[in-house]
């Protein structure tokens, strides 16, 4: 498999990672999986829409330029023949770089909002942040301290470690294709030698 057919299997692992950020991040609208009445009680990180656009739309177009490298052949890209197929490829490559991006400023929303925790009703009657540098993650004892909206801790917790996760991956799999690129940007791609399984020309 060439460089072409490597980003070809690159953009069609990142897809379905894109559609679950997006529906991790529409989820967090959901605190415990209720309707909240008031828009002002969800956790600012929500509104960051890391998963929405960070993970997700910023994901989706470098995965489906990866996945047009398919009808490339040696002598032209998309069918055309005029575009080179290095410079496919190095187009690619600002594509990924792009969605490394993306990923990246999802993962830090992400990290940012588990370690402050989510935003909930407290004993004092007010709405806010109960937790402090992450300590709600070494004792759970102090989840009680978020009366409402119930379950609100572990839903924010799962959800957000979804998308740490999920950036995490996009973000390894678009430096992949950064160097992918390139190599099929200096090297051409049908000499190249492939990766995800399988055989390419020679």
């Amino acid at each position: 498999m060439c460089t072409g057919g490597c980003a070809r299997c690159l953009g069609g692992t990142l897809i379905p990672l894109a559609v679950f950020g997006l529906l991790a991040n529409i989820l967090l609208f959901f605190p415990g999986g209720k309707v909240v009445n008031d828009k002002s009680h969800l956790s600012d990180e929500v509104w960051y829409f890391g998963g929405i656009l960070g993970s997700g739309v910023l994901m989706i177009f470098p995965a489906l330029v990866f996945l047009g490298l398919q009808n490339n052949d040696c002598c032209g890209c998309c069918g055309n023949e005029g575009c080179g197929k290095r410079f496919a490829m190095f187009t690619s490559t600002l594509f990924a770089v792009i969605g490394f991006l993306g990923a990246g400023y999802s993962f830090i929303v992400s990290a940012v909002s588990i370690n402050k925790g989510p935003k909930c009703f407290m004993a004092n009657g007010t709405w806010g942040y109960p937790f402090h540098d992450g300590d709600y993650l070494k004792d759970q004892a102090l989840w009680s301290e978020c009366e409402e909206p119930r379950d609100v801790v572990p839903w924010n917790l799962t959800l957000f470690s979804i998308l740490l996760v999920i950036g995490g991956i996009q973000m390894i799999l678009c430096a992949i294709q950064v160097i992918n690129g390139l190599l099929g940007t200096l090297c051409g791609d049908c000499q190249c030698c492939g990766c995800c399984g399988g055989d390419g020309p020679v």
